[in-house]
């Protein structure tokens, strides 16, 4: 795999207007951008840290998958998401190699990237998301 550097971490909320002050004024950084995403039914909103990202996470119905997962586990950490280069060689050869996908083809996400789940099963517990930026 071409990995390239952590791309975000993603936190699932409750609240952006509750979450996102607690990362503008306690820790300084500055929401860039806030957009929905309708087709995953969820809000978003991202914190640039040197090459890395936080991405806050609201649902925006209670049987989205973000919704769920707070109605299951509360809020917290959601999922790790990683850079890659030609996302769709990536999930082939993780197929081939009989690792559990969510996705097995590439969707849209957030700010435009394709991305793609490994499911936890195979990661050792940890929700793992594939993201390839082809707007560059």
């Amino acid at each position: 795999m071409n990995l390239s550097h952590i791309e975000h971490i993603g936190i699932a909320v409750k609240s952006l207007d509750e979450a996102i002050p607690f990362w503008e004024n306690m820790l300084g950084l500055k929401c860039y951008t806030i957009e929905e995403v309708k087709e995953q039914k969820v809000k978003t909103a991202f914190f640039q840290i040197g090459q890395s990202k936080i991405e806050l996470l609201e649902s925006t119905d209670p049987e989205g998958p973000i919704g769920k997962f707070i109605e299951k586990k509360g809020e917290g950490i959601h999922h790790l998401a990683i850079a890659v280069k030609h996302i769709q060689q990536n999930l082939t050869e993780l197929e081939i190699n009989g690792v559990q996908l969510i996705d097995k083809t590439p969707r849209k996400g957030a700010e435009g990237l394709d991305i793609a789940f490994i499911h936890p099963k195979a990661t050792h517990g940890v929700l793992l998301e594939l993201c390839e930026n082809n707007n560059l």
